[in-house]
């Protein structure tokens, strides 16, 4: 048996606590590189970021640069693919036979009137996209299959990638009887875009605005910063493969993402396209303009028509709280410092339950939105098992502690992303999460140690500690009140149990619940009593 160190002022150190703790510094450092503030809101960092990229984009055309709006005179659109440094991808045929537009891109006689006797549904999608909304958004779709078109309000500078791409293969797979639109009032900045040319039709608003879809990782302050050429890549084929499904020019949707696209008279190399209004209307982008829900219903046929306006429900709405990532993190520590109270004393008390509680939300809110799944769950949950056998069955920290640290790290590391990983590592999402993780597993270690190292000398404390108070005499069992006001200081015993710093210890043929100091002691260790308060046994190992 492997015994565990202390430090000479018999203060605990185990190597379970001395890995963990070098772990969340490791990965605090790690931490602090992705995100310089990690206590920041991430999801405000994209929104700043994406705005700049707007900014940006609408800058450099009131500066003169070559745009949709300044190209009067140039060539037929169908005609003009060209490029400079990217080759744009070939366009398919995407008109029917006759040379016209696939049949759900074609417009019926505008009638403010008609679809009496239909239904559509009508989604917002503004600010930030995240995973919420791509499970609310699967659910619309899933609980209206009557409905003869599904309106998406879009005003969003963008968001997460992963949801963008569930939202695209959701409204993609929505029954044929359902038309899909987005209505783009004003803007459909980046995964807005993206989401857009997943829909039969676009409809835009004055002064509206397209495009700017190039991904991006946040850096510490907000800043963003470049992903590399393969997530580049990855999302340029996606939105031109979204594009031409949709009748609509996939060299247009490239030069969204890659400012190295140029498309003469459209946009020169060195500028992410953005379009507005006129531009999404003049290249085939946008199908018509539209200022209001109740023009896009005109232009549908569909002005009266049922209109099931979809609203999050109380599910969603938590789950994207739970998904914060500041309440996320906060329900990670939490829950992993309940689980390694548990972990260092015997019996099952408040700790556990409220380490368990918290893991539970954390887990539920992260498969509500589809970023974890059951695979994650069963991975931690194995984790923490081989942990408990590295310290009850195999005390000391060998090959199955690592093997559960790894487990627990790479769940929730894993629980916070849903794209692969080699693109989420592109796109800063995994580093990201790697950074949340540790911070959480150092705050909870942080927290472990002070627990165990201070607590223990508090009344309430010490109640908390030793989780369950000395029970009434049973057969084998422990001693009660009686005999623990009996005990004096100084007597001398022996440890029954590993105290961490809990446990049982025998006092002549007594045996008795009893806490230590803080210190880890072996089980078979000489021990003296300290001291008595009430049931409350402390001791310290003896020399």
């Amino acid at each position: 048996m492997r015994a565990r160190s202390t430090n000479p002022n018999g203060r605990p150190h185990g190597r379970l606590l001395f890995v963990y703790g070098c772990i969340a510094v490791a990965g605090f450092g790690i931490g602090r590189m992705a995100t310089a503030n990690p206590q920041e809101d991430m999801v405000e960092k994209v929104l700043d970021a994406m705005e700049r990229i707007a900014r940006e984009s609408n800058e450099a055309k009131e500066a003169g640069d070559a745009g949709p709006d300044t190209a009067p005179d140039s060539p037929d659109p169908d005609k003009t693919a060209a490029s400079t440094g990217f080759t744009a991808s070939p366009e398919p045929d995407d008109t029917t036979p006759d040379g016209g537009l696939p049949s759900y891109r074609q417009l019926p006689t505008p009638d403010a009137a008609g679809g009496a006797d239909k239904a559509v549904v009508i989604i917002k999608v503004e600010d930030i996209i995240d995973m919420g909304l791509s499970a609310f958004i699967e659910r619309a779709i899933k609980n209206n299959p009557d409905a003869q078109a599904l309106i998406l309000d879009i005003n969003t500078p963008g968001g997460r990638v992963d949801a963008a791409t569930e939202i695209r293969d959701a409204i993609m797979t929505a029954p044929k009887t359902m038309r899909t639109v987005a209505f783009i009032h004003p803007r459909a900045i980046s995964a807005g875009a993206f989401i857009s040319f997943a829909c039969d039709l676009i409809f835009i608003a004055d002064g509206g605005t397209m495009g700017a879809a190039t991904p991006i990782s946040i850096g510490g302050g907000g800043e963003a910063q470049p992903v590399d050429e393969k997530m580049v890549s990855y999302f340029r084929t996606e939105m031109a493969a979204t594009a031409r499904a949709k009748g609509r020019r996939g060299d247009i949707a490239e030069a969204m993402v890659d400012a190295e696209i140029e498309i003469d008279g459209i946009t020169p190399a060195g500028k992410l396209l953005t379009l507005d209004t006129a531009g999404a209307l003049r290249w085939g982008i946008a199908d018509a303009k539209a200022n209001s829900l109740d023009e896009v219903l005109a232009l549908l046929a569909l002005g009266a028509a049922e209109k099931r306006t979809i609203e999050l429900n109380w599910a969603e709405e938590l789950a994207r709280i739970l998904t914060h990532p500041i309440l996320s993190g906060i329900l990670m520590s939490v829950g992993v410092l309940g689980i390694l109270m548990e972990l260092y004393q015997p019996g099952f008390g408040l700790p556990g339950i409220v380490g368990i509680t918290c893991l539970v939300i954390f887990f539920a809110g992260h498969l509500v939105v589809n970023l974890a799944g059951w695979e994650e769950v069963m991975l931690f949950i194995l984790g923490v098992a081989l942990l408990g056998v590295e310290i009850f069955i195999t005390p000391g920290f060998g090959i199955l502690g690592a093997l559960g640290v790894f487990a627990v790290v790479v769940s929730l590391v894993l629980a916070l992303t849903s794209m692969p990983i080699d693109i989420s590592f592109s796109t800063g999402t995994l580093s990201t999460a790697f950074a949340r993780v540790f911070v959480s597993l150092l705050a909870a270690v942080a927290l472990f140690f002070v627990a165990f190292a201070l607590l223990p000398r508090t009344r309430i404390g010490g109640k908390l500690v030793l989780a369950s108070t000395i029970a009434t005499t049973s057969s084998g069992g422990r001693e009660g009140a009686v005999i623990a006001s009996v005990l004096d200081a100084g007597q001398p015993g022996v440890a029954e149990s590993f105290l961490r710093p809990a446990g049982i210890g025998r006092f002549g043929d007594k045996r008795i619940d009893v806490v230590s100091e803080g210190d880890f002691i072996e089980q078979g260790s000489k021990i003296v009593i300290v001291r008595t308060q009430g049931n409350r046994v402390v001791v310290k190992k003896e020399g």
